[in-house]
């Protein structure tokens, strides 16, 4: 890897990560903190990145999302962990921009019609997984398990529709 291609990845992908990472965590030091271990384990592992498996922001997106939570897991045990961090699999719109949107209507249309309603109600109507629950007459352990399910599945279907 290029220092040039890595400062390129970083001067694309790095506001975002911040704001991600800074609307869960509440100290501004330890969100730079985070941000920058998130560089560094991308710079560490971008040789063994895969295009075929994810695109660069889903990838990034996993790893900040990691680190987020082992940020909580290991010295903040003691602090609340934000619930939509909480929410599995939970995807973040602003680094999906590389995906078309004709991907994802392909990936969804793949989708069973149960699991797609739950995509569509969580991040085209703005439901939260306890107002989806009630819609759908279902538990919200059972909605948080599906809206997990339905999670993979769309991952599995955009990277099936990618690798075309």
């Amino acid at each position: 890897m290029s220092q040039d291609e890595m400062t390129r990845i970083y001067e694309e992908y790095s506001g975002r990560v911040m704001g991600y990472i800074c609307a869960r965590v509440r100290s501004r030091a330890d969100a730079e903190d985070l941000c920058q271990d998130v560089f560094e384990r991308v710079s560490r592992k971008l040789d063994g990145f895969d295009p075929k498996k994810a695109s660069i922001s889903t990838w990034i997106y996993a790893i900040t999302r990691n680190r987020v939570i082992d940020f909580y897991r290991t010295s903040h045990s003691h602090s609340e962990l934000d619930e939509n961090l909480a929410e599995d699999g939970e995807l973040d719109e602003g680094l999906l921009n590389d995906e078309t949107l004709e991907e994802l209507a392909e990936a969804l249309n793949r989708l069973p019609p149960e699991l797609r309603k739950i995509i569509v109600m969580r991040y085209y109507d703005g439901l939260t997984l306890t107002e989806i629950a009630r819609a759908i007459n279902v538990s919200y352990g059972m909605t948080k398990i599906r809206h997990n399910k339905a999670l993979n599945a769309l991952r599995n279907a955009l990277y099936s529709c990618s690798a075309l």
